[in-house]
């Protein structure tokens, strides 16, 4: 096994300009920062993936894959119980990619490719027709993921500190600022210009990412409203479009 805890001959497919790895990881399990020579196609058949890269996280459902180049360090963690998928890609053999990480849309069809060339039995002619319709099938999500950017500033990160660690908490812009030692304009500001948002979406992203972590282990909608701050499933199904651009249902089925 690599250090990045991926076998060495996944990162190098025999054949083919595509291969599939798969793995069941444990809550909180992690893989430290690594890089592959290959392109990969981060994907949860169940669960949420978080993948890192720089300072910015990505929470993946199942409906969401993340396209990460070669050559970009990164992490990957599991945010629940997650079997995860990851599709390996040699780039002189790719005749599509993206130069940055990118949020992928998973339709039936991707998901189906993905799990037809992890096939062990595969041939040659069969893959090769597997790879020709996958590479169709990488298409950039209309509404990418819970994308969450760390505020650089120090004043900012404590703010971003404290709802990530309590989503549920409810102070208001005052209060925040307050802990932050600055006022609500220059802490709005701060947010905006180092996470691209400002205060108030990136607390909702954060409350939408808890909930996709909450939501993959079963826990009803309702529930999982009350414990990210909000105080009916019809404001956090509102939110969770906003962000995710579908609902939990489709997400995860019905709750």
């Amino acid at each position: 096994m690599s250090r990045s805890g991926h076998p060495p001959t996944l990162l190098a497919p025999p054949l083919g300009a595509a291969l599939v790895g798969r793995f069941a990881l444990a809550r909180g399990h992690r893989f430290a920062e690594h890089v592959h020579p290959t392109h990969q196609l981060a994907w949860a058949e169940r669960g949420v993936l978080s993948i890192s890269a720089g300072d910015t996280t990505w929470a993946l459902p199942p409906t969401r894959a993340l396209w990460i180049p070669a050559g970009v360090r990164h992490t990957t963690a599991a945010a629940t119980v997650t079997a995860m998928h990851s599709l390996y890609l040699r780039p002189e053999r790719s005749p599509a990619g993206f130069d940055d990480p990118t949020v992928l849309a998973v339709a039936p069809l991707l998901a189906a490719l993905i799990a037809h060339l992890g096939r062990a039995e595969l041939g040659d002619d069969e893959r090769a027709r597997a790879e020709a319709v996958l590479f169709d099938q990488l298409v950039p999500a209309p509404v990418a993921s819970v994308e969450l950017a760390l505020p650089a500033d120090d004043r900012a990160r404590r703010v971003a500190d404290a709802l990530l660690a309590d989503p549920a908490d409810d102070r208001g812009a005052e209060a925040l600022s307050r802990l932050a030692g600055t006022s609500p304009r220059t802490l709005h500001r701060l947010f905006q210009d180092t996470t691209g948002c400002g205060l108030g979406e990136w607390r909702m992203r954060a409350r939408i990412r808890a909930a996709l972590e909450l939501l993959a282990t079963g826990i009803p909608v309702g529930v999982v409203a009350n414990r990210v701050g909000y105080r009916t499933p019809s404001a956090f199904g509102a939110a969770f479009r906003k962000v995710l651009g579908t609902t939990p249902a489709q997400v995860f089925g019905p709750r």
